[in-house]
């Protein structure tokens, strides 16, 4: 099972946190990956700067806005459930 964990602490929830959180349920439902992928909120993950900040596994990426949610799956999520 692959953790994926969306920051919901200040700087990245007023950056709309909860629209990848939103997005990111619905590409993974639609690839059918539910039942390979953890998804859940964390608070803080300690690079406010970079918000929103999306953990996979034990890599930070930053600046996962809702509109790249879709290619964020393919990108960093879809890759590490193939190995």
């Amino acid at each position: 099972m692959l953790s994926v964990s969306v920051c919901v602490g200040s700087s990245c929830h007023v950056r709309d946190s909860r629209s990848v959180i939103d997005g990111l349920q619905e590409a993974i439902r639609a690839r059918n990956l539910d039942a390979s992928v953890d998804l859940r909120a964390e608070f803080c993950l300690g690079h406010c700067i970079d918000g929103p900040n999306v953990k996979v596994g034990d890599k930070i990426v930053g600046n996962v806005v809702p509109e790249s949610v879709e290619e964020f799956v393919d990108t960093h999520i879809v890759p590490r459930l193939e190995r």
